[in-house]
């Protein structure tokens, strides 16, 4: 009995793992779409791994990026109490409008005064033109005076020559004689008082040129404090030096400003470009002129075009307030980062959408200069080459 039903138990047991063997068994249906899948995916790894070769290992991208804009500040050059506040915050600008007026009384007066200081070195400077008219005069009635002193001391001294001889034989008194001499020694001393006369009269002449030079040089200094004082009120009136809009407007009616104080900032947008920082493991093959993209992500991830421009002269640790001293001791090296500038190629209505501090992630194709770096290492291998052995 127990044979039996151990036989009808063998003879079950193969029904029962016939499905089990069924189902372990792949269609060839299935073989087929998973062979697709195993090539596809081989064809798509051997593609990636060409573009990465040619194009993917070129590109460098960092999301340690900005816009940016080379924002000028308007600070008054004179100080004063503002009295005029002429525009309001974000405001569009061009260059030349007025911002703010400062109240010009002050420096008006100081014109004024260097206006008055002109009008009054100008008479005096007139004053001694005419005094030399006059000085002119009165040495040509000097001169007249010494000719007519001369001519009587000449014919003093011939009546004395004259009389000399008479008296002496008695035709002419010796008191005649002694009265033309004084007469004679005292045209003398008239004629060289005179011809002193005339030098001082001449001297003076000098002096009076010397005070039109004075007065002509007082009133150069006046129109050069007049020139300074205009200046000064024209700086009253702060205007645009660009294009741009007003931000960071720290300016109100009524308050002091000092000169060389902040009162806002002109920020020009139509001039932006982006600051990215970029490792200085990703620069071996970054040059100038490269193109670049740059997704913005105030933009939703619009990409926008651009190029790379310059390359910092140095890393951003160089140019903080605090630079790595390295030599100090503590060294531990880190990665840098060096800021490249992008200029953005964009049309006037994404620009209009982009302001300073917005995040973008840029990505710079460097295949340009593929082959840079092996000239460079050509280049050193034949220098070393080259090199005299010691």
């Amino acid at each position: 009995m127990s044979d039996a039903s151990d036989q009808s138990v063998r003879e079950d047991a193969p029904a029962q793992d016939q499905p089990e063997a069924k189902k372990a068994k792949l269609s060839p249906v299935t073989k087929l779409v998973l062979l697709v899948i195993v090539v596809v995916l081989l064809v798509l790894g051997i593609l990636w791994f060409i573009h990465h070769q040619t194009v993917g290992k070129y590109l460098q991208s960092t999301d340690d990026a900005t816009i940016a804009a080379d924002a000028v500040v308007v600070a008054p050059k004179v100080s004063g109490y503002v009295e005029q506040v002429l525009v309001i915050d974000n405001q569009d600008v061009k260059a030349g409008d007025p911002l703010v007026r400062i109240d010009p009384r002050d420096y008006r007066a100081k014109a004024e005064q260097a206006q008055a200081q002109i009008a009054q070195a100008t008479a005096t400077t007139e004053n001694a033109r005419a005094g030399i008219a006059e000085q002119y005069a009165a040495i040509d009635q000097a001169r007249a005076q010494l000719a007519a002193a001369r001519a009587k001391a000449a014919h003093d001294a011939a009546e004395v020559a004259r009389y000399t001889p008479l008296a002496a034989s008695g035709a002419e008194t010796r008191q005649q004689l002694a009265q033309l001499q004084i007469a004679a020694k005292q045209s003398s001393a008239d004629a060289r008082a005179q011809a002193a006369a005339l030098v001082a009269q001449e001297r003076r002449i000098t002096s009076i040129r010397a005070q039109v030079r004075q007065g002509e040089a007082q009133a150069q200094g006046a129109r050069a404090q007049l020139s300074a004082a205009n200046v000064d009120v024209g700086a009253t009136i702060l205007r645009a030096a660009i294009n741009g809009r007003v931000g960071d407007k720290t300016v109100t009616l009524g308050q002091f400003a000092q000169a060389g104080t902040r009162l806002m900032s002109l920020v020009p947008l139509d001039k932006i470009y982006v600051t990215a920082n970029f490792k200085e493991t990703q620069l071996a093959l970054m040059r100038a002129g490269q193109p670049a993209t740059i997704e913005v992500d105030a933009l939703g991830g619009t990409e926008l075009h651009g190029h790379v421009e310059s390359v910092s002269p140095g890393t951003g640790g160089q140019f903080s307030l605090l630079p790595p001293q390295n030599a100090t001791g503590n060294f531990t090296k880190i990665v840098q980062r060096v800021p490249i500038r992008i200029a953005i190629e964009a049309t006037p209505a994404a620009r209009r959408l982009l302001v300073p501090g917005l995040s973008v992630t840029v990505t710079v194709n460097t295949i340009a200069a593929k082959g840079e770096l092996d000239h460079i290492r050509d280049q050193e291998k034949q220098r070393e080459k080259a090199r005299p052995r010691g």
